[in-house]
């Protein structure tokens, strides 16, 4: 087997697992299963992983691209977070990787502790930075930080962990936007 079939494989089993965490969460999926999708066989998910524990690690590695959201004034920083999220949550649907964390915090330690680091490292702390820096003193700006996280966190738990319908995209950016701003504002 070449590198490239190797990582294509890798790849191919990686893209059936996460949609499988996302829906089924973490007890439920199976090696065999993930293989099954992926056609094929649980050696190789053995292989590449290290086995189900591997897998699941490697399904939720997760990139988001926050810096533009924190391009421009704080007047307007709702509306660029909200197109932000809206973007994320309706642009990867099952499959994304945070949703997936998120989804298996509830029942694996070890991934609530890795949504908690993500976040902190990913999202509190630019938060944070880009508020002190937009004039807040420190800890004025940890608090409207902790309070837009806190926000975001509740409704996409509520929105996409708990499988509400999310509704409009335009309608729920608009309302994401404008109380992300409240927040923001104090």
């Amino acid at each position: 087997m070449t590198l490239r079939n190797a990582a294509a494989t890798r790849q191919r089993i990686l893209d059936h697992a996460r949609p499988q965490f996302a829906r089924h969460g973490y007890a439920a999926v199976t090696v065999k299963g993930v293989a099954d999708a992926a056609g094929v066989s649980p050696n190789l998910v053995t292989r590449y992983f290290g086995g189900k524990e591997g897998l699941f690690l490697a399904a939720t590695q997760v990139e988001i691209p926050v810096s533009g959201s924190f391009d421009g004034d704080r007047s307007d920083l709702g509306p660029r977070l909200a197109a932000s999220i809206v973007r994320r949550w309706f642009g990867t649907a099952g499959e994304d990787p945070l949703l997936v964390l998120h989804r298996a915090s509830g029942e694996r330690p070890q991934a609530a502790e890795a949504l908690a680091a993500f976040l902190d490292t990913n999202s509190l702390e630019p938060l944070h930075r880009y508020l002190r820096d937009s004039g807040l003193d420190d800890a004025e700006a940890r608090r409207r930080a902790e309070a837009i996280d806190a926000f975001v966190l509740g409704v996409s738990t509520r929105r996409r962990v708990l499988r509400s319908d999310l509704g409009d995209p335009a309608d729920l950016q608009a309302w994401l936007g404008a109380t992300i701003q409240r927040l923001a504002d104090g």
